[in-house]
């Protein structure tokens, strides 16, 4: 029986850490010492969902990766926006399939997560939600199966409330 270590898609996760390493060392550090906020899209979370839930890797390989390769580095907030798989997945496919359209490429271009099966896609959602229970001070679960403009109203009360503001300055 091989470990994780030696699976396949190990070089491929130790290569997204050593990309997320060096965005933290040359953009994410130098920020934060300059006291500016920094937003990023996914952070090892992802990883930890993907790959350790949905790959069914484990969460305990990547969070090692993170705490060597990103030295432990964490969010202060994480916003999780929890939807339904089957209506996230289409979601996903519709925007892909709009951006391959409009940017001349096969219809059906769509990315290796995007074609995953749902079982793949629920995996993922449990370890998202179990971050979540893991690290409620940090996770936020915020329900995204409104309306764009509803979601966005719920993410922008939980920053809000984060970097304690009035609504009247946000």
């Amino acid at each position: 029986m091989k470990d994780s270590a030696s699976t396949p898609r190990s070089p491929y996760k130790a290569l997204m850490f050593a990309s997320r390493a060096q965005h933290i060392t040359e953009v994410i550090q130098p920020a934060l010492a300059e006291g500016r906020v920094v937003l990023c899209d996914r952070f090892t979370d992802s990883t930890e969902a993907y790959q350790g839930g949905g790959r069914k890797l484990g969460s305990e390989p990547v969070l090692a990766l993170h705490r060597i390769l990103c030295h432990g580095l964490q969010p202060d907030l994480t916003i999780l926006m929890d939807s339904d798989v089957a209506a996230s997945v289409e979601r996903a496919r519709r925007r892909n399939k709009a951006d391959s359209a409009k940017n001349g490429r096969a219809k059906h271009d769509e990315n290796r997560f995007e074609q995953e099966s749902r079982a793949f896609f629920g995996r993922v959602r449990s370890a998202y939600l179990a971050i979540a229970k893991r690290e409620p001070q940090r996770v936020v679960v915020v329900d995204a199966r409104g309306t764009p403009e509803q979601t966005h109203k719920l993410i922008a009360e939980v920053v809000r409330r984060k970097l304690k503001l009035s609504a009247k300055t946000s």
